[in-house]
């Protein structure tokens, strides 16, 4: 039986060493790059029939070049590193990596919310350089402590992440409001559903949980900043372009909001200029809200039964 030629164009996020590839070899003859640059892809995947591509982008000139393909596995939520209709329109199935990593990206939300709320990153840092045993008095803190009971959470976006987010909030004594462009969700258990002007007055913590699209590049920028809390905090775990960098970094230096943590930046790696890398109060990790082990294993499960459903002439996951 022909085996079916599959190419992984960037599979070291996925699994830096700590997952097997076996269940994707098992389907056909398997080349796996830890990295590929543009200027390879087509050297590398010029057979290929199955490509997997986590951030290495497919466009229209590059699907052109790739006469054999007919499937692209993105190992992710989100696809917009494949120009889906260049690809529907050469026959080509898109299909990505739904709900994969729901719980693990609202952990991280609050992991950088209870940042900002007692900087213990911080504050350990600060005792293993020394600064407690020279100390006066039993105790210090170099930033007002945060209580997060009683403070409103206001959720953009409500799909699988928010509504998780919301768990755990309600489990912390917050109250929560939530802005959606689902249309259908005008009410659920303990959270108020509400128009973003209404939820960015009333946040105590402004959480994004939106995908990018056309339409909302850049909207959390000065005028929406002028509209929250000076005791606000935002976090975001979702899109990097969803915020107008140079807004909240002058935001946060002036005082105008109180605090941000961010898991995504508009370029990543970001460039060295990036204003957010020395704004006031800026928590930043490297897009590892996904990463987990229990996400990622996951995540490598849904990509290889994705290739077998495709195979098996079933595809599951579509998105083209």
């Amino acid at each position: 039986m022909r085996k079916n030629n599959i190419v992984v164009l960037d599979g070291y996020a996925l699994n830096p060493g700590d997952l097997s590839w076996d269940g994707l070899k098992a389907l056909g003859e398997c080349r796996i790059f830890e990295r590929t640059t543009a200027d390879k892809i087509v050297e590398r995947a010029k057979d290929a029939e199955i490509i997997l591509t986590n951030k290495t982008v497919l466009d229209r000139n590059t699907l052109s070049s790739l006469p054999n393909l007919k499937y692209i596995g993105v190992l992710a939520t989100g696809y917009n590193v494949v120009d889906v209709a260049a690809a529907t329109e050469r026959g080509i199935v898109v299909a990505n990596i739904p709900a994969y990593g729901t719980r693990s990206v609202a952990q991280l939300t609050f992991a950088l919310i209870l940042e900002l709320a007692h900087h213990a990153g911080h504050h350990s840092n600060t005792v293993h350089d020394g600064r407690w045993t020279k100390s006066k008095d039993f105790c210090y803190w170099d930033f007002p402590l945060v209580e997060l009971e009683g403070l409103t959470i206001g959720l953009i976006g409500f799909g699988r992440i928010g509504q998780s987010t919301a768990e755990i909030a309600k489990c912390f004594g917050m109250k929560v409001i939530a802005c959606t462009s689902n249309h259908k969700e005008t009410s659920r258990a303990g959270v108020e559903i509400t128009d973003m002007e209404t939820l960015l007055r009333k946040s105590d913590i402004v959480s994004l949980h939106c995908p990018l699209t056309a339409g909302n590049k850049g909207f959390i920028n000065k005028s929406r900043f002028e509209m929250m809390k000076r005791s606000a905090f935002l976090i975001n775990t979702s899109r990097g372009l969803l915020i107008d960098e140079q807004s909240l970094a002058d935001a946060l230096s002036s005082g105008r909001i109180a605090g941000a943590g961010l898991d995504v930046l508009s370029s990543e790696p970001p460039k060295p200029d990036n204003p957010l890398l020395k704004a006031r109060n800026c928590i930043i990790t490297p897009h590892i809200a996904w990463a987990t082990s229990a996400a990622r294993e996951r995540l490598m499960k849904i990509a290889v039964d994705n290739v077998k459903a495709f195979i098996d002439g079933k595809p599951a996951n579509i998105v083209s």
